[in-house]
């Protein structure tokens, strides 16, 4: 990994040329996408039937198109009843925790007579993609379907697809925990443009929520608009503020667990202590020899991470902020204390103990989350996503009294007679 001194004159723009992980998508692959989108919206279950023999590899014709609820029911004597145990644990958690998100429709009524106020109402029906076969993700099945049945959505529409036929047994053990009757043996833009119009088969849904492969995101970025979207998900991101009393080789197996994502992960290490940094990097390099997917962690280390020496703690914080990385981890004595100081980004993780990892399984908060610094603005995915919100008018004629005549005014500002209008002839 690359080190960097604040002292250094210069070091901001090679931390900048490290965070520039931006995968440019080629014209031919939006081209494919938009192609992909316009045979479904026009050809419905031939189009999706076709692209699915062509990209997955299997007849869904012939082994059915859907995982009907007796098969993700048998599912659960194929899964070790630990592991069973511990999906049941990790819902447990994340719908205690996602419980607390829950909004209510509120009115109020002011002196007039008026009333104000706002309506929270799910949405009717919500997509969930999750990725199939042999990277199978049953958590992320898990932190996207509880929240939208905690917000009340009426009908949850899952996808997944099951390349050269192969379902996991695990994500049917999930599904059967959260009650999911079917899943939909689809994947990529087509399962995406298929829940954005319907098809004979497939509802369509209102929002598509969920990560998956290139052509799974830009199939949401084109469709957004049609639909409702979480994100465009980009490469995982962590970032390690520690103390001289943080442990090395903890660091180290931390910036592991995400730079064995992908190439083009980012793990970074800020730390005022130098002596640390030269002991992480040490630990980095004997922890990864034994990675099953060391190939991987040592390009995205190499390529896209840092450790970044400062001046003072104060400073790390201040390049975290900038960063708006997707984990930020506080390995820190009095982590809690140093909260109010970051704001941006897209979970924070407390002390020495709580490493991000048990944040992407079982602690409760969603995994989910914003990446490419747009947790200054994003958030987790949440119950918030599956809500729309409604804002509600009722005037008095003693407040059509109070406030018309100056509405109209305002109207007549902007040269928008009939509007001025509308008000006038209820104050006359």
């Amino acid at each position: 990994m690359e080190q960097l001194f604040t002292r250094t004159p210069g070091w901001e723009k090679r931390l900048e040329a490290l965070l520039s992980r931006s995968r440019a998508v080629e014209p031919e692959i939006e081209q494919a996408v938009a192609d992909i989108i316009a045979q479904v919206r026009t050809q419905g279950d031939l189009a999706v039937l076709a692209l699915t023999r062509r990209y997955d590899r299997f007849d869904p014709e012939r082994e059915g198109l859907c995982i009907d609820e007796a098969a993700i029911a048998s599912s659960v004597s194929r899964v070790s009843p630990e592991l069973y145990q511990a999906l049941l644990v990790a819902a447990e958690r994340i719908r205690a925790f996602h419980s607390h998100q829950r909004e209510e429709s509120w009115t109020i009524t002011e002196a007039t007579g008026s009333i104000l106020g706002q309506k929270v109402t799910p949405v009717s029906r919500a997509g969930i993609y999750t990725p199939g076969g042999r990277n199978a993700f049953p958590s992320t099945l898990l932190m996207n379907v509880i929240p939208a049945q905690i917000a009340g959505v009426d009908e949850i529409v899952v996808v997944s697809p099951t390349p050269e036929g192969r379902v996991n047994d695990t994500l049917l053990a999930a599904a059967h925990i959260l009650g999911i009757r079917r899943i939909f043996r689809i994947g990529g833009a087509q399962a995406v443009a298929a829940l954005a119009f319907g098809t004979a088969s497939i509802p369509k849904t209102d929002v598509v929520v969920g990560p998956g492969n290139i052509y799974v995101a830009r199939a949401k970025a084109q469709l957004q608009g049609t639909i409702g979207i979480d994100a465009i998900a980009g490469p995982s991101e962590i970032v390690v503020i520690a103390d001289r009393g943080a442990n090395p080789s903890w660091i180290a197996c931390d910036l592991l667990s995400q730079a064995e994502h992908d190439p083009m992960a980012s793990s970074m290490l800020i730390t005022p202590e130098e002596a640390l940094a030269k002991a992480v990097i040490e630990h980095l390099e004997r922890e990864q020899a034994s990675l099953p997917r060391r190939e991987v962690t040592e390009r995205a280390l190499a390529d896209h991470g840092a450790v970044i020496i400062t001046r003072d703690l104060d400073e790390a914080f201040a390049i975290a902020n900038t960063i708006a990385p997707e984990h930020l981890e506080l390995m820190l004595a009095d982590a809690m204390s140093h909260l109010d100081k970051i704001r941006n980004a897209g979970a924070v993780f407390l002390g020495y103990h709580c490493m991000e990892a048990i944040g992407d399984y079982i602690a409760g908060p969603n995994h989910t989350l914003p990446t490419a610094a747009t947790a200054r603005f994003s958030s987790a995915l949440g119950v918030y996503n599956f809500i729309k919100r409604t804002s509600i008018l009722g005037l008095s004629p003693q407040a059509v009294r109070e406030l018309g005549p100056m509405a109209a005014r305002m109207a007549r500002s902007e040269d928008l007679e009939a509007h001025a209008r509308s008000v006038d002839c209820r104050l006359s």
